[in-house]
Protein backbone atom coordinates (compact mmCIF):
# COMPACT_ATOMS: atom_id res chain seq x y z
CA UNK A 1 0.00 0.00 0.00
CA UNK A 2 1.24 3.43 -0.81
CA UNK A 3 2.44 5.41 2.16
CA UNK A 4 -0.21 7.61 3.74
CA UNK A 5 0.90 11.19 4.24
CA UNK A 6 0.97 12.63 7.75
CA UNK A 7 -2.08 14.54 9.01
CA UNK A 8 -1.93 18.34 9.08
CA UNK A 9 -4.19 20.97 10.62
CA UNK A 10 -4.63 24.73 10.91
CA UNK A 11 -6.71 26.11 13.78
CA UNK A 12 -8.65 29.33 14.36
CA UNK A 13 -7.98 30.85 10.93
CA UNK A 14 -11.54 31.98 10.10
CA UNK A 15 -12.23 35.36 11.69
CA UNK A 16 -16.04 35.29 11.47
CA UNK A 17 -16.49 31.96 13.30
CA UNK A 18 -16.27 31.16 17.01
CA UNK A 19 -13.92 28.32 16.13
CA UNK A 20 -12.42 26.90 12.95
CA UNK A 21 -10.02 24.26 11.67
CA UNK A 22 -8.75 22.86 8.38
CA UNK A 23 -7.69 19.21 8.51
CA UNK A 24 -5.88 17.23 5.80
CA UNK A 25 -5.29 13.49 5.76
CA UNK A 26 -5.71 10.44 3.52
CA UNK A 27 -6.43 12.50 0.40
CA UNK A 28 -9.10 14.67 2.03
CA UNK A 29 -8.98 18.31 3.12
CA UNK A 30 -11.94 19.61 5.12
CA UNK A 31 -12.49 23.08 6.58
CA UNK A 32 -14.81 23.38 9.56
CA UNK A 33 -16.40 26.33 11.36
CA UNK A 34 -18.47 26.36 14.52
CA UNK A 35 -20.74 29.03 15.93
CA UNK A 36 -22.23 28.66 19.35
CA UNK A 37 -23.70 28.53 21.77
CA UNK A 38 -26.06 30.92 19.96
CA UNK A 39 -29.76 31.63 20.00
CA UNK A 40 -31.93 28.89 18.54
CA UNK A 41 -35.34 29.24 16.95
CA UNK A 42 -38.13 28.71 19.45
CA UNK A 43 -39.59 25.71 17.59
CA UNK A 44 -36.21 23.92 17.66
CA UNK A 45 -35.01 24.67 21.18
CA UNK A 46 -34.61 21.94 23.77
CA UNK A 47 -35.40 22.93 27.37
CA UNK A 48 -32.54 21.05 29.02
CA UNK A 49 -29.78 20.85 26.41
CA UNK A 50 -28.25 22.44 23.34
CA UNK A 51 -29.24 21.63 19.77
CA UNK A 52 -26.31 20.34 17.69
CA UNK A 53 -26.65 21.11 13.99
CA UNK A 54 -24.14 19.76 11.44
CA UNK A 55 -23.96 20.94 7.82
CA UNK A 56 -21.78 19.09 5.28
CA UNK A 57 -21.01 20.74 1.95
CA UNK A 58 -19.41 18.64 -0.83
CA UNK A 59 -16.30 19.63 -2.76
CA UNK A 60 -18.37 20.07 -5.93
CA UNK A 61 -22.06 20.63 -6.55
CA UNK A 62 -24.77 20.82 -3.94
CA UNK A 63 -25.44 18.50 -1.05
CA UNK A 64 -27.84 15.59 -1.45
CA UNK A 65 -28.81 12.34 0.23
CA UNK A 66 -25.16 11.44 0.81
CA UNK A 67 -24.50 14.64 2.76
CA UNK A 68 -27.72 14.29 4.78
CA UNK A 69 -26.65 10.78 5.84
CA UNK A 70 -23.23 12.04 6.89
CA UNK A 71 -24.81 14.91 8.82
CA UNK A 72 -27.01 12.46 10.71
CA UNK A 73 -24.04 10.27 11.67
CA UNK A 74 -21.95 13.26 12.75
CA UNK A 75 -24.73 14.84 14.75
CA UNK A 76 -25.49 11.69 16.76
CA UNK A 77 -21.77 11.06 17.35
CA UNK A 78 -20.82 14.61 18.38
CA UNK A 79 -23.77 14.86 20.78
CA UNK A 80 -22.12 12.07 22.77
CA UNK A 81 -19.02 14.16 23.54
CA UNK A 82 -20.35 17.75 23.68
CA UNK A 83 -21.58 18.86 27.10
CA UNK A 84 -24.95 19.81 25.67
CA UNK A 85 -26.50 19.97 29.15
CA UNK A 86 -24.39 23.06 29.90
CA UNK A 87 -26.15 25.14 27.24
CA UNK A 88 -29.94 24.61 27.35
CA UNK A 89 -32.10 26.39 24.74
CA UNK A 90 -29.12 27.22 22.53
CA UNK A 91 -27.66 26.08 19.20
CA UNK A 92 -24.18 24.78 18.39
CA UNK A 93 -23.80 24.81 14.62
CA UNK A 94 -20.93 23.06 12.84
CA UNK A 95 -20.36 23.65 9.13
CA UNK A 96 -17.97 21.34 7.25
CA UNK A 97 -16.80 22.23 3.74
CA UNK A 98 -14.96 19.53 1.79
CA UNK A 99 -12.10 21.26 -0.02
CA UNK A 100 -10.23 18.32 -1.56
CA UNK A 101 -11.37 14.73 -2.15
CA UNK A 102 -9.86 11.83 -4.14
CA UNK A 103 -10.73 12.07 -7.82
CA UNK A 104 -12.43 8.67 -7.95
CA UNK A 105 -14.41 9.13 -4.73
CA UNK A 106 -17.74 8.94 -6.53
CA UNK A 107 -16.91 5.94 -8.73
CA UNK A 108 -19.18 2.92 -8.32
CA UNK A 109 -17.42 0.17 -6.44
CA UNK A 110 -18.00 -3.45 -5.54
CA UNK A 111 -19.02 -2.25 -2.07
CA UNK A 112 -22.10 -0.45 -3.53
CA UNK A 113 -22.54 3.25 -4.09
CA UNK A 114 -23.72 3.87 -0.52
CA UNK A 115 -20.27 2.93 0.77
CA UNK A 116 -18.84 6.15 -0.66
CA UNK A 117 -20.23 7.77 2.50
CA UNK A 118 -17.64 6.04 4.65
CA UNK A 119 -14.16 7.04 3.37
CA UNK A 120 -14.69 10.74 4.13
CA UNK A 121 -16.28 10.16 7.54
CA UNK A 122 -13.01 10.08 9.55
CA UNK A 123 -11.85 13.39 8.02
CA UNK A 124 -15.19 15.00 8.86
CA UNK A 125 -15.06 13.71 12.43
CA UNK A 126 -11.48 14.84 13.02
CA UNK A 127 -12.23 18.29 11.57
CA UNK A 128 -15.31 18.59 13.78
CA UNK A 129 -13.35 17.78 16.94
CA UNK A 130 -10.58 20.26 16.12
CA UNK A 131 -13.17 22.92 15.28
CA UNK A 132 -15.00 22.39 18.59
CA UNK A 133 -11.72 22.57 20.50
CA UNK A 134 -10.82 25.76 18.65
CA UNK A 135 -14.14 27.28 19.78
CA UNK A 136 -13.52 26.16 23.40
CA UNK A 137 -16.74 24.13 23.42
CA UNK A 138 -16.51 21.85 26.48
CA UNK A 139 -16.19 18.17 25.57
CA UNK A 140 -16.17 14.99 27.61
CA UNK A 141 -13.57 13.45 25.25
CA UNK A 142 -12.03 13.75 21.83
CA UNK A 143 -12.60 11.26 19.00
CA UNK A 144 -10.31 9.06 16.93
CA UNK A 145 -11.42 7.03 13.91
CA UNK A 146 -10.03 4.22 11.80
CA UNK A 147 -10.91 3.03 8.29
CA UNK A 148 -10.43 -0.64 7.37
CA UNK A 149 -10.92 -2.31 4.00
CA UNK A 150 -11.36 -6.06 3.60
CA UNK A 151 -9.73 -7.32 0.39
CA UNK A 152 -10.48 -10.73 -1.15
CA UNK A 153 -7.82 -12.64 -3.10
CA UNK A 154 -8.54 -16.19 -4.24
CA UNK A 155 -10.84 -16.79 -1.30
CA UNK A 156 -8.47 -15.35 1.29
CA UNK A 157 -9.35 -12.12 3.08
CA UNK A 158 -6.89 -9.40 4.06
CA UNK A 159 -7.66 -6.37 6.22
CA UNK A 160 -5.97 -3.11 5.25
CA UNK A 161 -5.85 -0.07 7.53
CA UNK A 162 -6.22 3.39 6.01
CA UNK A 163 -6.76 2.08 2.46
CA UNK A 164 -6.07 4.23 -0.57
CA UNK A 165 -8.88 5.31 -2.89
CA UNK A 166 -7.89 2.53 -5.31
CA UNK A 167 -7.93 -0.10 -2.56
CA UNK A 168 -11.37 1.08 -1.44
CA UNK A 169 -12.56 0.76 -5.03
CA UNK A 170 -11.39 -2.87 -5.15
CA UNK A 171 -12.39 -3.83 -1.60
CA UNK A 172 -14.93 -6.42 -0.61
CA UNK A 173 -16.18 -4.37 2.33
CA UNK A 174 -15.33 -1.15 4.14
CA UNK A 175 -15.52 -0.41 7.86
CA UNK A 176 -15.20 2.77 9.93
CA UNK A 177 -14.90 2.70 13.73
CA UNK A 178 -14.85 5.77 15.99
CA UNK A 179 -13.51 5.72 19.55
CA UNK A 180 -13.37 8.35 22.27
CA UNK A 181 -10.12 9.27 23.99
CA UNK A 182 -11.40 7.05 26.83
CA UNK A 183 -11.29 4.07 24.42
CA UNK A 184 -15.08 3.81 24.15
CA UNK A 185 -16.61 2.79 20.82
CA UNK A 186 -19.19 5.41 19.79
CA UNK A 187 -19.74 4.65 16.10
CA UNK A 188 -19.40 1.61 13.86
CA UNK A 189 -20.38 1.75 10.18
CA UNK A 190 -19.85 -1.01 7.61
CA UNK A 191 -20.70 -1.48 3.94
CA UNK A 192 -20.35 -4.41 1.59
CA UNK A 193 -20.30 -8.18 2.02
CA UNK A 194 -18.39 -9.59 4.97
CA UNK A 195 -18.44 -12.43 7.46
CA UNK A 196 -18.48 -12.01 11.22
CA UNK A 197 -14.83 -13.12 11.33
CA UNK A 198 -13.88 -10.42 8.80
CA UNK A 199 -15.78 -7.79 10.81
CA UNK A 200 -14.10 -8.97 14.02
CA UNK A 201 -10.69 -8.67 12.37
CA UNK A 202 -11.45 -5.13 11.24
CA UNK A 203 -12.79 -4.25 14.70
CA UNK A 204 -9.64 -5.53 16.40
CA UNK A 205 -7.39 -3.68 13.94
CA UNK A 206 -9.32 -0.45 14.59
CA UNK A 207 -9.10 -0.93 18.35
CA UNK A 208 -5.36 -1.42 18.13
CA UNK A 209 -5.00 1.71 16.01
CA UNK A 210 -7.23 3.97 18.10
CA UNK A 211 -6.79 2.71 21.65
CA UNK A 212 -3.42 1.03 22.22
CA UNK A 213 -1.45 4.29 22.27
CA UNK A 214 -3.38 5.57 25.28
CA UNK A 215 -2.16 2.70 27.44
CA UNK A 216 1.23 4.34 27.82
CA UNK A 217 1.87 7.91 28.92
CA UNK A 218 5.28 7.87 27.24
CA UNK A 219 4.03 7.48 23.68
CA UNK A 220 5.97 9.36 21.03
CA UNK A 221 3.23 11.47 19.48
CA UNK A 222 5.18 11.79 16.22
CA UNK A 223 5.41 8.05 15.57
CA UNK A 224 2.88 5.88 13.74
CA UNK A 225 1.17 3.12 15.68
CA UNK A 226 2.93 0.52 13.62
CA UNK A 227 3.44 -0.74 10.11
CA UNK A 228 0.33 -0.09 8.11
CA UNK A 229 -1.56 1.18 11.14
CA UNK A 230 -1.66 4.80 10.01
CA UNK A 231 -1.03 7.96 11.97
CA UNK A 232 -1.77 8.33 15.68
CA UNK A 233 -4.69 10.75 15.34
CA UNK A 234 -5.27 10.82 19.09
CA UNK A 235 -1.70 11.99 19.63
CA UNK A 236 -2.00 14.34 16.67
CA UNK A 237 -5.06 16.06 18.18
CA UNK A 238 -3.30 16.42 21.50
CA UNK A 239 -0.08 17.81 20.06
CA UNK A 240 -1.98 20.19 17.75
CA UNK A 241 -3.91 21.68 20.66
CA UNK A 242 -0.77 21.92 22.78
CA UNK A 243 0.95 23.87 20.01
CA UNK A 244 -2.09 26.15 19.59
CA UNK A 245 -2.31 26.87 23.33
CA UNK A 246 1.42 27.58 23.52
CA UNK A 247 1.06 29.99 20.61
CA UNK A 248 -1.95 31.74 22.16
CA UNK A 249 -0.19 32.19 25.50
CA UNK A 250 3.13 33.30 24.02
CA UNK A 251 4.05 36.88 24.85
CA UNK A 252 4.65 38.86 21.68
Amino acid sequence: MAATHEPAAILSHLQSADGSATFSYAGYTVTGAVNGPIEVQRRDELPEEAVVDVIVRPAAGVGGTRERHLESLLQSTLRQIILIGNFPRTLIQITLQVIVAPENEYVNTKVTQASTNLPILPALIQTSVLTLLSAAIPLTATLTSATLAVMSDNGDSTTIANPTAREIELSKSLHVFVYTSHDELVLSESEGEFTFEEWSGAFEAARQQCCVQSQSEDVDMNNDAGAGAGADLKGFTRSTMEAQIASDLHWK
